[in-house]
């Protein structure tokens, strides 16, 4: 089965991945390889994909789903809890997959150089924006400058679209912001926002410089991946990262 592999120099024991919309058993618009059983897909269509998820990719057992709200709650594994309403998971336990799901969003995969703690984060812009990715990494016992991440598919520069408003949020945090966006020559008062880079801004100013990722784009690879903004129905892809 197909999947995306970060591209970085990862201690053995440190596995992790993002899957593709292909290989798996949803019919259209959800075809086929749908993780998401909240976007109106065949429930035994969801369930059968997460067992292929298990199968395929050789997981330890069966990841933890979030109920993602673009918040900046982040969950720790093992998790005795009922309430999974969160978008980040961080863990330095063994065989706890961290996972997070996509459609545009970006997912970013954290692990530290000594292969003992882990983490996932769901970015959207929203949740970029409040701080998801500093309270994943405050989860982490090391030094910032010990933390490698990777930057998962996401909506590219040429695809994200955005207002005025959206920009002056990032800029109340960091001025500096406004070097992830340029105007966009097709449409009067709107531009176009670089996740990756904003994702990059904020790592960095953690001490993150170690990063890796960032070439795809969900909306016009069409072949590869769900995109919510071009499609507004679709599936959704998981990025995940354990420690084996």
């Amino acid at each position: 089965m197909n999947a995306i592999y970060p591209d970085w120099q990862a201690p053995k024991n440190i596995k992790a991945l993002t899957t593709v919309r292909t290989g798996g058993v949803s019919l259209p618009p959800f075809d086929s390889f749908n993780l998401g059983d909240h976007v109106c897909d065949d429930p035994k269509a969801v369930q059968q994909n997460r067992s292929l998820l298990v199968d395929k990719f050789d997981l330890p057992h069966p990841p933890l789903f979030l109920t993602q709200t673009h918040s900046t709650k982040v969950i720790e594994l093992p998790f005795t809890g009922s309430n999974v309403e969160a978008d980040a998971v961080y863990t330095q336990q063994a065989n706890q997959v961290c996972l997070v799901m996509t459609a545009d969003c970006l997912p970013v995969l954290f692990f530290n150089k000594e292969g003992t703690e882990v983490a996932a984060a769901h970015a959207g812009w929203r949740g970029l924006c409040d701080g998801i990715l500093e309270e994943t990494v405050s989860k982490f016992k090391c030094p910032t400058s010990d933390i490698i991440a990777w930057l998962g598919p996401a909506i590219g520069p040429t695809a994200f679209q955005v207002g005025e408003e959206i920009i002056e949020q990032f800029c109340a945090f960091d001025s500096n912001a406004k070097l992830a966006f340029r105007p966009d020559l097709t449409t009067s008062g709107k531009f176009l926002g670089n996740l990756y880079q904003l994702a990059t801004q904020r790592l960095n100013r953690l001490g993150i410089t170690e990063i890796s990722g960032g070439g795809h784009c969900t909306y016009t690879e069409q072949d590869k991946f769900f995109s919510y903004r071009r499609d507004k129905q679709t599936g959704r892809m998981a990025s995940l990262i354990w420690i084996e």
